[in-house]
């Protein structure tokens, strides 16, 4: 009976902690929750009243789940985004957004979410003045939901072009991640200084090694005549439907290996405790339910591709359609993992 990669995981990840739990008990790290609650409020301490009041919102306004990932400016290139944005905070204030930020993220994800800005400033050298957007690595905006506390419930969200993470916490514990999102304009930096640089390499390269290895029986399942849907931005829910394309019972054992490693493209993005909470949701619900399916238009500059995950408590969403600003074919990406059957924490409708 296979066994995922998952589970193994899971496996060692007990003997490692028991082990390390007798060795340091004293020096064990506070759990995610409670450092998203320390560094929220050491954020908010540094913050004006007038920022405060820029940055602050009620737990239940509509805001909260109004998420986006687009660029969200009006005719005039200014931004439409609520929130506090990064320009205007002063080196101490932006270190502690930036501190918040990386309690929600692991090490690889923070230094991808760095990446993911600092592309606003080779959009900028591509487009020139005449753009349609505004392109700056400093338009990123922090909400804080509630009031951050280790007893109530209270969330926050950082995000921009490009990236967006929202994280909904419940008597000091993380409720939901999600939903959280990861773009890249351009996907593979083709020119100039940075030429070569892919910024989200191994959401790419894991489905591509899933995809090659299907038999002609199994694409018949996986192949979608047409591609995926946009991700939908600015809702709780995914509105991604049924399951669609083969379900993992039907992949062989190493096919349900780089079908564990796509899913891990995208949890390793979290904290290890929240990965791994994320995981259990996953494995109590069943590995064998999750479905994967892609479509690839091969007879098309750039090949442009989309996949999705999607099991019982999760859907993965790839898409890579869109030209890059230098107007290289297939070369921009927006990648999400959300929550099923909502984000935020929130019930189904």
């Amino acid at each position: 009976m296979y066994r995922s990669p998952l589970l193994r995981m899971f496996g060692a990840a007990v003997v490692c902690a028991a082990l390390a739990g007798v060795a340091m008990v004293a020096n064990q790290a506070p759990p995610t929750g409670a450092r998203m609650t320390t560094a929220a409020e050491k954020f908010l301490g540094t913050l004006s009243p007038e920022q405060k009041k820029a940055a602050t919102f009620a737990y239940d306004d509509p805001h909260r789940t109004a998420w986006f990932f687009t660029p969200q400016q009006d005719k005039a290139k200014q931004s439409t985004r609520k929130g506090l944005r990064f320009d205007g905070l002063n080196d101490k204030q932006k270190a502690a957004a930036m501190e918040l930020l990386r309690t929600g993220l692991s090490d690889s994800g923070y230094q991808q979410v760095e990446t993911i800005m600092s592309l606003e400033s080779i959009l900028a050298d591509l487009e020139g003045s005449k753009g349609a957007m505004t392109r700056n690595p400093t338009w990123y905006f922090v909400s804080v939901f509630g009031e951050p506390s280790n007893t109530g419930s209270w969330g926050w969200r950082i995000e921009g072009h490009h990236f967006s993470t929202s994280f909904t916490l419940e008597k000091g514990e993380v409720l939901s991640p999600a939903p959280m999102m990861f773009g890249a304009n351009p996907a593979e930096v083709r020119d100039g200084p940075k030429k070569g640089l892919r910024t989200l390499p191994e959401a790419e390269d894991t489905a591509k090694k899933l995809i090659a290895s299907l038999n002609d029986e199994q694409k018949k399942v996986a192949v979608q005549a047409k591609q995926l849907p946009e991700i939908n931005e600015g809702f709780a829910d995914a509105k991604v439907g049924a399951p669609l394309g083969i379900p993992a019972e039907k992949l062989n054992d190493s096919q349900k290996e780089l079908l564990t490693a796509v899913i891990n493209a995208y949890a390793n993005r979290m904290p290890n405790d929240v990965a791994k909470a994320e995981r259990d949701r996953l494995k109590d619900a069943g590995f064998d339910k999750v479905h994967f399916a892609y479509c690839v238009e091969a007879d098309k500059p750039g090949k442009p591709y989309t996949y999705r995950v999607q099991g019982p408590t999760f859907v993965v969403e790839f898409v890579n359609v869109q030209a890059d600003s230098a107007k290289n074919p297939a070369n921009h990406i927006h990648s999400s993992w959300r929550r099923l059957p909502m984000d935020f924490g929130l019930k189904a409708k």
